[in-house]
């Protein structure tokens, strides 16, 4: 089996679409470390709307954004790479426009502008998986997937970093930046169809398979519905449980996530590389188990006095870190490899649909978990996931 073991940072960020490529995705992804952690503040704090009819019309955009999948699928397979990614970067502009001329309390207006962003949201990482398949191959793909990760994690942090230090503006600093949100999509869109990366059918028979559905891949798909609630842990499970349920400092939380931000740009490059000499399917089977283990560790955790209950947390959020690398570095990967060619965009779309609805009912599974005890949300989340990483591995 082919491994890489060594990656040279050229070689990568040429894996990876070249320099302007990158520099779209950190762009878009700062773009969205602006917005996206803010965007229920909005809603409350500029729309006047309540807290409940944001959320849930947020909600209805991200699932909503699901339908396009299909589509953005069969796009893929005649071909287009840049431009799609391309395009879910500028329906994001339009939602942004959207967000900005919504008068206050319209939430219709602000639903239709959730949508919006959440078409782009679901759209961009099949599309950019898939150009990245079109230009590398094998175990250098794996890298380059991973360090796209890296980059649009590093952005995603950097973002809310410089928003969260903005918000004292109040609900001017909000709409301005969301204005600067919307400019960081468009520039970043332009960047990424610049580079004009198109794959082209390799004979006449592939363009006659075009209604071959993609792979079906059922034990794949559900296990990563499950894999993917390890997202949401740093961000929803973790500070509900801390702040709510143990009362400790909010301070936990945000260490938490800062930790989690570092670790995955740090991190997830050279885990990925020295995980090439498993199979990728292994490597996922291996992410559930670490992953298992560490909500264990949650809910040991969440037994000890309140003292040393807090830093346990935080210790054991590394593990879970560890296995979200492992998930994130394998999974993709995994997908893409068992796709035929022909129907690339077709698997990562329905791949892109296994993820959006587990980051979707994650949230309300967790918040209905937690109130039962730490045993019903660590245990349930431990023994999902090791009966997915069971199903991986067969």
């Amino acid at each position: 089996m082919a491994t890489t073991t060594n990656i040279h940072p050229r070689a990568l960020l040429r894996a990876s679409g070249g320099p302007r490529y990158a520099a779209a995705l950190a762009v878009d992804a700062l773009g969205t470390g602006l917005l996206r952690p803010f965007l229920l503040l909005y809603g409350v704090m500029v729309l006047r709307l309540s807290a409940p009819v944001t959320g849930t019309a947020m909600t209805a955009g991200v699932v909503a954004g699901l339908v396009c999948m299909p589509g953005v699928g069969r796009w893929l397979d005649r071909g287009a790479r840049s431009t799609v990614v391309a395009a879910s970067m500028l329906v994001r502009v339009l939602g942004v426009a959207l967000l900005l001329a919504t008068p206050t309390g319209n939430v219709w207006l602000f639903a239709t502008a959730a949508l919006f962003l959440g078409i782009g949201n679901q759209a961009w990482p099949a599309a950019h998986a898939a150009l990245v398949a079109t230009l590398a191959h094998g175990r250098e793909r794996d890298a380059a997937l991973a360090g796209g990760r890296a980059l649009r994690n590093a952005g995603l942090g950097a973002g809310a970093l410089l928003a969260t230090a903005c918000l004292a503006g109040g609900t001017t600093a909000l709409q301005a930046l969301a204005a600067v949100t919307g400019f960081a999509y468009l520039a970043a869109a332009a960047l990424a169809w610049s580079v004009h990366v198109h794959a082209h059918p390799a004979d006449a028979a592939a363009k006659d398979r075009d209604d071959e559905p993609a792979p079906r891949m059922r034990a794949l798909l559900a296990a990563n519905v499950i894999y993917v609630f390890c997202l949401n842990v740093p961000e929803i499970a973790l500070p509900l449980v801390l702040v709510t349920q143990m009362h400790a400092s909010p301070v936990w939380s945000a260490a938490i996530f800062v930790a989690n931000t570092v670790l995955v740009v740090t991190l997830q490059v050279p885990v990925t590389v020295v995980m090439s000499r498993f199979p990728r399917r292994s490597v996922l089977a291996i992410a559930g188990v670490v992953l298992a283990v560490s909500y264990l560790g949650f809910l040991a955790a969440t037994s000890l006095g309140h003292g040393w209950a807090a830093p346990a947390v935080a210790a054991v959020s590394v593990v879970c870190t560890l296995g979200e690398i492992l998930y994130a570095g394998s999974a993709t990967a995994l997908a893409t490899d068992l796709a035929p060619t022909h129907v690339l965009g077709r698997t990562l779309a329905r791949f892109q649909l296994s993820t959006g609805f587990g980051l979707a009912v994650s949230p309300a599974v967790i918040t209905a978990l937690a109130p039962h005890g730490p045993a019903a949300l660590w245990g349930s989340l431990a023994a999902a996931t090791l009966l997915s990483a069971s199903a991986v591995a067969r």
